[in-house]
């Protein structure tokens, strides 16, 4: 079964200093780290970092109207940073796997199963 695991962490003050190099480059081993051992595993499906919420556009449609506005709609303390996309063999693969990720020390990982459409269009007929 397919789950997203959406990765929130918050995010850093444009007047916070940017961390150290060294800093940067253990947390992108770390995250390398577990990509690749998504990939041995076979999960791997599909995953990506997100650009600062600064440059985020949100979308809405009011009475047949489009609404563009700035930013990311919620406002939260903690902002999605990225995704993984993993094929798991149930849930509590998917809760291990999300235990994983690196961001989960510091952060919040949502784990959401993918709707099966077939399934779906099963229970409707």
């Amino acid at each position: 079964m397919q789950y997203l695991l959406l990765i929130y962490t918050a995010e850093p003050s444009p007047d916070d200093p940017p961390p150290p190099a060294e800093e940067l480059a253990a947390q992108m081993a770390a995250y390398n780290a577990f990509t690749q051992e998504t990939r041995d595993r076979h999960q791997f499906l599909a995953g990506e970092a997100l650009d600062e919420t600064s440059t985020a556009t949100s979308v809405r449609v009011r009475d047949g109207k489009t609404i563009v506005t700035d930013g990311p709609f919620a406002e939260t303390k903690e902002a999605l940073g990225g995704f993984y996309l993993l094929d798991c063999r149930d849930l509590d693969e998917a809760i291990e796997m999300a235990a994983k990720i690196p961001a989960a020390k510091r952060g919040t990982i949502e784990v959401r199963p993918i709707w099966d459409y077939d399934i779906g269009a099963q229970a409707g007929s």
